[in-house]
């Protein structure tokens, strides 16, 4: 992808947060935009880092890994989004800031038992997959969700922050909104607990109502890099 071009995506798409955020009465700050960087080349993480983006979210562990090597000079704050088997979880341990797609009680104790001492604790979001979607992992039940939460917490070296969550596919903006809603209100259960705030929910098509019901992190990729390789 040509720098113009890149630089071009950014902006539109930081100019779409910003109008979600103002429509929603919210701050354009509080929302994080995570640039999903998976199958695109080093040197557009480096254009993008250049256009002022400094989250970037990885799907597959040797590559995310690799990417991170890479960049190590560049202050990135790095988010594994994917799912992660049980061989992986130390280099998801060792080398990203962030997973949003925890779902297991063995993946939280792999990953505190991996955690350099010498890094601040990983933060962690919990996937739901409330739908029960077959095709994607996460908790299915608000009595799941609390349940791994309250686990969580018992560990020094993991900071419990919020939960992630990909909705059905739909093009119809009030069912888009009506999925975040359900999602967001999860976090509004009595025993869960009050440090989960983070809502890590919303892509390129689907960012407005995701901010409307809440998100505070936007996960985009296509309208950032374009299409992906496959």
């Amino acid at each position: 992808m040509k720098q113009s071009l890149l630089h071009e995506n950014i902006s539109r798409v930081r100019s779409r947060l910003a109008n979600a955020a103002r429509n929603a009465n919210r701050t354009d700050s509080d929302i994080r935009l995570i640039a999903v960087s998976k199958t695109k080349p080093v040197d557009a993480i480096r254009e993008a880092f250049r256009a002022g983006i400094r989250d970037f979210g990885e799907n597959y562990v040797s590559e995310g890994v690799e990417k991170c090597q890479q960049c190590r000079s560049l202050d990135i704050t790095w988010h594994f989004l994917g799912p992660l088997q049980s061989n992986k979880t130390r280099l998801v341990a060792e080398h990203f800031d962030w997973i949003h797609s925890v779902d297991r009680l063995k993946t939280l104790t792999r990953l505190n038992a991996q955690r350099p001492s010498d890094k601040a604790p990983l933060k962690v979001c919990l996937q739901v997959n409330i739908p029960q979607e077959p095709s994607k992992s996460g908790v299915s039940s608000p009595a799941e969700l609390t349940e791994l939460a309250l686990a969580a917490l018992e560990f020094e070296r993991l900071e419990l922050c919020g939960i992630m969550a990909i909705p059905a596919p739909t093009a119809d903006p009030s069912t888009q909104l009506a999925q975040f809603e359900r999602i967001a209100s999860l976090l509004n259960i009595d025993a869960i607990p009050p440090q989960m705030r983070e809502l890590s929910m919303g892509m390129s098509a689907d960012m407005e109502p995701a901010i409307a019901a809440g998100s505070t992190m936007v996960r985009v990729g296509t309208d950032i890099f374009g299409a992906r390789y496959t």
